[in-house]
């Protein structure tokens, strides 16, 4: 399988703003048959219930839950880092332990996360 990419809140804003960046790499995804993943809280922190555009894209999406196993990885990996952000940091476990790009509006943030898993990730910012 082509390489996945794993969606943070920036991302799902962008689609929301109808960004023709986001939107790119989104068809360009589904076209090489990517797996694309949603981890649920990032949903939670964007979801409001009212967007047609997130609703369209949900169905392409593999929604990664947050278990005890994930919780456990995200926490250390937030002391590893010296940082705080639950769910950025829930965003790069879950992209470290499939090799996936992460799509974000914030790379800084999700810069640090990634060289504290010492897995090598593409970052790719809209």
């Amino acid at each position: 399988m082509a390489q996945g990419l794993t969606l943070d809140a920036g991302a799902l804003i962008a689609a929301e703003k109808r960004d023709r960046s986001f939107f790119a790499l989104w068809k360009e995804a589904l076209d090489r048959r990517a797996r694309i993943t949603l981890p649920s809280a990032v949903l939670a922190q964007v979801w409001r219930g009212n967007s047609p555009v997130i609703a369209r894209l949900l169905p392409s999406c593999s929604i990664e839950g947050l278990d005890e196993g994930t919780a456990k990885r995200v926490g250390a990996l937030l002391a590893k880092a010296g940082r705080s952000d639950v769910i950025d940091a829930a965003v790069v476990a879950g992209a470290a332990s499939r090799g996936d790009a992460v799509v974000t509006s914030d790379p800084d943030d999700i810069r640090a996360l990634v060289a504290a898993t010492g897995v090598r990730l593409r970052i790719l910012e809209i």
